[in-house]
């Protein structure tokens, strides 16, 4: 497997002190004052700008990133976690309702919009079984995403998602 490695920099621009990352860390204040920028070298990660992989997420993949807050973030970078590839199959089951209800699609493949391909509303829970995945708010892989490894995931309000959507769904096939 391939390992990740991810530098923050306390400054935009990849100013002031840095901090380099090869795994997951749940608070980058211990190591920084504040992450404000960052350089993935390799490999691929969600970044989030709360700790303990909480708060909005966004993927990073090889590549600089000069900014945190042009990429729809509130606050600073606080916490990383690396997506591990994967190679084979990828399966996901969503859920109309909390906990499994409703009507249910399995997926194996990306879906650009749940309500087009079919004609689901809503999705408010899901059973990842092969791969890794990130759900957007909106159609066509836009707004607000959360990143899926293999679980059940039986509420997404309880999550903290309460207020979100989500209605199209891509599986993370980059060669990080």
């Amino acid at each position: 497997m391939t390992m990740g490695k991810i530098i923050f920099y306390e400054d935009r621009n990849f100013g002031g002190r840095s901090y380099e990352c090869m795994s997951d860390c749940p608070e980058l204040t211990s190591y920084l004052s504040q992450c404000n920028s960052c350089r993935v070298e390799s490999g691929c990660f969600m970044v989030y700008d709360r700790s303990n992989y909480m708060g909005n997420q966004y993927f990073v993949r090889r590549g600089e990133y000069s900014d945190y807050s042009r990429m729809g973030m509130s606050d600073c970078f606080r916490s990383c976690r690396m997506v591990p590839m994967h190679r084979g199959s990828f399966r996901m089951k969503i859920y109309e309702r909390e906990n499994f209800g409703g009507q249910m699609m399995e997926l194996m493949d990306d879906c650009d919009s749940i309500m087009d391909r079919y004609r689901m509303s809503d999705c408010q829970s899901c059973n990842v079984m092969d791969g890794h995945w990130l759900m957007y708010e909106q159609p066509h892989y836009r707004g607000r995403m959360m990143y899926m490894r293999p679980g059940e995931y039986r509420s997404f309000r309880e999550m903290g998602y309460s207020n979100m959507r989500f209605m199209s769904m891509r599986r993370i096939m980059d060669s990080c």
